[in-house]
């Protein structure tokens, strides 16, 4: 079952490699959405694919070096039928 999720991350989370962890991650779990950094420090993503896969990709971008969530706020969204793909997304 697909689900669609929006997360604000808080915690050392801009300038540690988030955004290139999470494009590598959804790509290798096959999950659509987008991730970028915010101007007030959290990072903002979507991600849409099935539960697994979405706490896979998490679990993946938590065990980076330097990556450390302190707050996940999350979200339920519609999903959206017509997205194919992970994007970074730049303010």
């Amino acid at each position: 079952m697909v689900i669609r999720r929006h997360y604000l991350i808080s915690g050392d989370v801009q300038g540690v490699g988030f955004r290139y962890r999470a494009k590598y991650a959804a790509s290798s779990l096959g999950i659509t959405g987008y991730v970028m950094n915010r101007y007030d420090g959290r990072v903002e993503m979507e991600l849409q694919g099935d539960r697994d896969s979405i706490s896979r990709m998490l679990a993946q971008i938590d065990a980076g070096t330097f990556i450390h969530m302190d707050d996940i706020e999350v979200k339920d969204m519609p999903v959206d039928e017509n997205e194919r793909a992970f994007v970074v997304r730049h303010q």
